[in-house]
């Protein structure tokens, strides 16, 4: 894998592009707006990236990176992400774009209605539950720390605080992909496979309370495992 293609140019697909560059990838980024808006980021990153319309970006990378929530009406270059593995970024938030009744009744997570508009790409959610943003409310004593959490909680393998990252697909060649992706921006990955059982690391849940500092291998493992199903939390007591 050498080029990373992203759809998505908000916080979490610059954070993403900024990290591909900074370990050697190339990066291939695009927005709804057009590449001519993209301009400034670019010359940011440097000679790696390039902006490119949606399809191009899409076709140009060896992973793909979906960074912008899930809408039914998405109308995504399907044909160009056939047979790739393609990180999907999105949190399922009600508040922020409206309820959906197979993610609100627990018969289907975000994730797998995203593999159902590529029944042809290999989804996987990643990427999820780490900031992709500086921490909010700092003063000036806390500047040195100003960075999106995916760089500020990156530590070498073996560090005794590295924290970890959930994976989950329905395909073991793109977690084994992704892990690898984690594995080289400084985190530890659990497998939360399949897809019908990413709803463990949505938020709200156990180890969601920790998105902001993160949590070893260890603690993702339990507090994935102590999370309720959907289905469940909204019946009443009996």
């Amino acid at each position: 894998m050498t080029t990373i293609g992203i759809l998505g140019s908000g916080q979490v697909g610059r954070t993403l592009a900024r990290a591909a560059v900074v370990h050697g990838y190339d990066v291939v980024i695009s927005n709804s707006r057009g590449p001519h808006t993209l301009s400034p980021l670019i010359h940011d990153l440097g000679p790696r990236a390039r902006a490119a319309h949606a399809h191009d970006a899409a076709a140009s990378g060896d992973l793909v990176v979906l960074a912008f929530p899930y809408a039914p009406t998405d109308r995504l270059p399907a044909e160009a992400l056939a047979g790739k593995v393609v990180v999907d970024t999105n949190n399922y938030m009600a508040w922020r774009d409206g309820a959906i009744t197979a993610v609100e009744t627990g018969a289907k997570t975000i994730h797998e209605l995203r593999q159902e508009m590529l029944p042809n790409a290999k989804v996987v959610k990643a990427f999820t539950h780490v900031q992709h943003h500086p921490p909010t409310g700092l003063g000036p004593e806390d500047v040195p720390d100003a960075l999106p959490g995916l760089f500020r909680l990156a530590r070498p393998r073996g560090a005794w605080d590295r924290r970890a990252l959930a994976v989950s697909s329905d395909y073991p060649e793109a977690v084994e992909l992704v892990s690898a992706l984690y594995d080289e921006l400084g985190y530890d990955a659990v497998d939360n496979s399949p897809l019908s059982e990413s709803w463990r690391s949505a938020p709200g849940t156990p180890m969601w309370r920790h998105h902001v500092d993160g949590q070893t291998r260890a603690q993702l493992v339990a507090n994935l495992q102590h999370a309720v199903h959907p289905s469940r939390s909204h019946r009443s007591p009996s």
